[in-house]
C-alpha cells in the first residue's frame, strides 16, 4: 500500500494546501505526491502540497516548500505562510509568536496573534516588491499583452513570484479560465505567470480573481493580494492599506511607506487532518 503518513488540510481565504511537517513524515517525491494528493476527484484534494521543516539555517527557525498542484514548485505563497504560522504555534511545535519562515524567495517575518492558546490571525512581511525583473517579464514594445485576439494592459509585479495585474470595470464579464490561462503562458513571462483581474470597489478595497500557474483558478492568492494592492496604490485607486475581496475571502495588505514592506494578514483555519499512504513509495 506506501508509506503511512499524518496530514493537515488547511485554507487561508480559500486557499487550501495539504501540510506535511516533513521533519517527522520525509516526503521523498513531492512532485508525484502533490499531483496525486492534490486531485480532487481522486486524491484529498488541494491547490498543493506544503511541506514543513525544522530549519537548518540559523536565521530561520522553519522551513516551507511548496508544490503546485501540477507538481512546479512555487517560490512563495502568503496565505501558505500564514497557514505554516498557525500549524507550528498550534502543533506545538514552537512557542513563538514571532517565526522565521525560510522559503524560496526568502525568509518572511511571520506574526501571530494567539489568544488562549490558538491563534486567531498570522500576518506576514513579504519584504519589497519589484517591478523591474527581466529574467521574470520581458514586456513587448507596446506595452500591451495580445493573447487570442484580444489585447491586456496590465501592472507587472515580482513578490518573490511573478504577477501581472489587469484592470477591469466588469469582474464578473472576465473569462477566467481562458484569459487567465493564456496570459498565464504568455511568451512576455519565461518562467509563466500569475494572473490577477481586478475592479476596485471604492473605500480602499478591490474585488480579486486569480489564475494561478501551476494550479488554474483558485480561491485566493496572498502574494496576488500583494500584488494588486501595489498596482492599486501606483494607480492611485486606494490608499496603501488595502482590502481584497477574493472567491474564498478577504485579505488585508499594507503597503509601509517607512519601509517599502508588503504587510499581509490573511484567516488561517485547520479544515481537517487524517492519514494518507505515499503510494509511490515502498
Amino acid at each position: 500500500m506506501g508509506k503511512s503518513i499524518c496530514f493537515s488540510k488547511m485554507e487561508a481565504a480559500g486557499n487550501d494546501y495539504i501540510y506535511i511537517y516533513a521533519s517527522q513524515y520525509p516526503v521523498t517525491d513531492p512532485v508525484a505526491t502533490a499531483i496525486q494528493w492534490s486531485n480532487r476527484h481522486s486524491g484529498i484534494g488541494s491547490d498543493g502540497l506544503v511541506l514543513i521543516e525544522k530549519s537548518m539555517d540559523g536565521d530561520a527557525d522553519f522551513s516551507m516548500r511548496i508544490f503546485n498542484a501540477d507538481g512546479s514548485e512555487a517560490r512563495m505563497c502568503g496565505n501558505a505562510a500564514c497557514c505554516v504560522g498557525r500549524y507550528v504555534y498550534e502543533k506545538g511545535l514552537t512557542n513563538h509568536t514571532i517565526v522565521r519562515l525560510s522559503t524560496r524567495s526568502g525568509i518572511k517575518i511571520l506574526r501571530l496573534e494567539v489568544a488562549e492558546g490558538h491563534v486567531q490571525k498570522v500576518s506576514v512581511d513579504m519584504q519589497e516588491p519589484s517591478l523591474d525583473a527581466p529574467e521574470l517579464f520581458r514586456p513587448p514594445s507596446s506595452g500591451m499583452l495580445h493573447a487570442d485576439g484580444k489585447s491586456f494592459k496590465g501592472t507587472f509585479v515580482s513578490i518573490g513570484n511573478p504577477h501581472f495585474v489587469v484592470m477591469t470595470d466588469n469582474i464578473e464579464l472576465i473569462d477566467l479560465s481562458h484569459d487567465g490561462r493564456l496570459l498565464s503562458i504568455h511568451e512576455a513571462f519565461p518562467e509563466g505567470c500569475n494572473i490577477e483581474f481586478v475592479e476596485y470597489l471604492g473605500n480602499d478595497e478591490v474585488r480579486m480573481r486569480v489564475w494561478e500557474r501551476g494550479s488554474g483558478i483558485t480561491m485566493a492568492c496572498g502574494t496576488g493580494a500583494c500584488a494588486v494592492a501595489v498596482a492599486s496604490v501606483m494607480h492611485r485607486r486606494t490608499g496603501r492599506t488595502v482590502r481584497i475581496h477574493a472567491d474564498g475571502g478577504c485579505m488585508e495588505v499594507e503597503w509601509r511607506a517607512a519601509d517599502n514592506h508588503l504587510l499581509l494578514t490573511s484567516p488561517a483555519r485547520f479544515v481537517f487532518e487524517g492519514t494518507a499512504f505515499l503510494l509511490n513509495e515502498k
